[in-house]
């Protein structure tokens, strides 16, 4: 067992109120296709799973953490909801090429993987991704720079994709209005 395995173990075994879709995909979610295969990669408890499972997607679900896998598996059977939840290391074994009509990332940054997301994207799929960023009003999020987004870095990652929604509202205009800490992109293959 992995040490950041045993974090988010640790996370996941805490009570938590009402989970939250990300935002990126809740502002979004009209873009979705009718049908077809998503991925929420690094899953956690599943909030993302469940909202594209409700618009009618198969979703694979995959995480780290056993703990909010089983949490996630057991939501889905109360639920009926078609996801598939899967302890599963992405760093090790990537998607598949050209395996999913939408991929998911929330608060989920290995720039590493990029290249590997917009391969397991099918024609016309879409990336939905959204996580923390330098330029942050407080200091909501992680603090190691490996893990925040410059400015702009999302488009740079995923440059070989069409941009069709994106927000980094970084440090302008009025703090307490807008996505802060947070950048976000839609981008089709």
């Amino acid at each position: 067992m992995s040490s950041i395995q045993e974090k988010w173990d640790a996370a996941y075994s805490q009570p938590r109120g009402e989970l939250k879709a990300a935002t990126v995909l809740q502002q979004n979610q009209f873009l979705l296709p009718a049908e077809g295969r998503a991925l929420d990669l690094a899953c956690g408890l599943g909030a993302n799973s469940v909202l594209l499972a409700k618009a009618g997607l198969k979703v694979d679900a995959w995480d780290l953490s056993p703990v909010a896998i089983e949490q996630l598996q057991q939501q889905a059977t109360n639920e009926d909801l078609t996801i598939y939840p899967q302890v599963h290391d992405v760093i090790q074994s990537p998607p598949k090429l050209n395996s999913f009509d939408v991929i998911v990332v929330s608060f989920f940054l290995d720039r590493a993987l990029c290249c590997s997301l917009v391969a397991a994207l099918k024609p016309g799929g879409l990336l939905f991704y959204q996580t923390h960023c330098q330029q942050k009003v407080t200091q909501q999020g992680p603090s190691n720079p490996d893990y925040l987004l410059a400015d702009n870095e999302l488009l740079v990652l995923f440059s070989e994709l069409k941009v069709r929604v994106y927000s980094d509202n970084s440090l302008l205009g009025n703090h307490q209005q807008g996505l802060r800490n947070q950048a976000f992109l839609i981008a089709e293959k």
